[in-house]
């Protein structure tokens, strides 16, 4: 799988100019490049049905990838009050910092979009994350995913919402879109989930 592109969201008191955030960075856009299909292939070829790909089996080899690499699955930060939001998908622990830098690989529709980049910004704002990135198939990605999955593009209307937010006293909030490298109808499609739409 490659990286189409990335967007820095905001940028406060430079956190981006720093090695902790390029390491983080680095190990999230390795761990892309690390999910194959078909698994053990030597690159990501979707089998292109419209709507008809799973998504989670991407994910988990995406995040199997950063706990090799020392990242926390499923993280619960306390700090949202008493309605917390569901788990980050995998978190760093940076020491020099004494925070998390989290990520989260989208498996739901445009509304989990939303959620999922305003739980990390929620967690910079209140100074428990150093910083956050959202990874997102690209339009002519997610049209062979199931059905409805949020995109890059649907996403993007709304990114100044999060670029005029000044609150935080440092931090960084990037998204990251996600293609695969070719298609072919000759591998099998990606097993779907069991929870609502996804059986679409």
């Amino acid at each position: 799988m490659k990286v189409v592109r990335k967007e820095i969201l905001f940028d406060h008191a430079g956190a981006a100019s720093n090695e902790w955030f390029r390491a983080a960075i680095a190990e999230v856009e390795k761990a892309i490049e690390s999910v194959k299909w078909p698994h053990g292939s030597g690159d990501f070829a979707i089998n292109p049905i419209n709507k008809g790909n799973g998504v989670k089996p991407i994910k988990n080899t995406f995040i199997a990838s950063l706990a090799q690499k020392g990242w926390q699955p499923e993280l619960r930060l306390k700090v949202y009050g008493e309605r917390r939001p569901g788990p980050i998908d995998a978190a760093k622990w940076i020491k020099s910092e004494s925070r998390y830098f989290a990520a989260e690989w989208e498996t739901g529709n445009i509304s989990s979009s939303h959620r999922a980049l305003n739980k990390l910004t929620m967690g910079i704002l209140r100074d428990t994350l150093l910083g956050g990135v959202l990874v997102l198939p690209s339009r002519a990605f997610y049209r062979f995913l199931t059905d409805r999955i949020g995109n890059f593009q649907e996403l993007e209307p709304y990114f100044p919402v999060w670029k005029s937010l000044d609150t935080a006293k440092k931090g960084v909030l990037a998204v990251i879109e996600v293609e695969h490298d070719r298609t072919s109808s000759d591998v099998p499609q990606i097993e779907k989930g069991t929870d609502g739409r996804a059986l679409l």
